[in-house]
């Protein structure tokens, strides 16, 4: 039996892209509803870092903490350099105030994100995705760090209904297609968490058991 793999995220736009990127590795993958570690009101504090890293470090040591496995978290979002990197650590509560649910969020997000690039040229809407990785043995343990990025544009309006998030504005530069569009497996092959991922599971494998 393989032991087990705690994935810190209740998202359940990200819950099933992790599920196929980790596939291979010698851990059966769990989520914390798998554990009975339901959502409390303390995990609302877990993003209030300034950084990508620093929010899946906390998100790690949490969750590492409170089920006693090796565990596994990350922080993504979109980066916009003519906003300065926004939404970027704010991806996921880009439009205030916060919906609890997920799919109104997204579209309000969305909204927020094109009123504030109204009538900008394409230069003007460069941007990337961005995913880092914090891995914990043990909740006390040396974190390992993993990141992956992915380059592209804000499209003016939302092409396709694909992935979640920000996707059907996303661009991609390698794809030449937005996310939204794209399946499930081309986007994982480009996509700033696809890249994350495959660097952490290319450390396991080099690792050993």
């Amino acid at each position: 039996m393989k032991p087990k793999l705690l994935v810190a995220t209740r998202s359940a736009g990200k819950q099933p892209e992790i599920r196929a990127l980790l596939a291979d590795i010698p851990y059966e993958v769990v989520f914390p509803d798998d554990r009975g570690l339901w959502e409390r009101s303390e995990e609302d504090a877990l993003e209030d870092a300034e950084s990508f890293e620093g929010n899946a470090r906390r998100k790690a040591e949490y969750f590492a903490r409170a089920s006693g496995l090796p565990t596994l978290a990350e922080d993504s979002g979109l980066e916009v350099f003519a906003l300065g990197g926004a939404p970027g650590v704010r991806s996921r509560r880009f439009a205030f105030p916060a919906l609890p649910d997920p799919a109104a969020q997204d579209a309000a997000n969305n909204a927020e994100l094109l009123r504030r690039l109204a009538g900008a040229p394409e230069d003007r809407r460069r941007a990337r995705y961005r995913c880092v990785i914090c891995f914990l043995e043990r909740h006390d343990g040396v974190p390992r760090v993993f990141e992956g990025s992915c380059l592209g544009r804000v499209l003016s309006a939302p092409a396709g209904t694909g992935g979640f998030g920000y996707d059907p504005l996303f661009h991609s530069d390698d794809l030449g297609t937005s996310f939204g569009l794209a399946t499930p497996e081309a986007k994982a092959s480009v996509s700033h968490r696809g890249r994350a991922f495959s660097a952490f599971t290319e450390w396991l494998a080099a690792r050993g058991p």
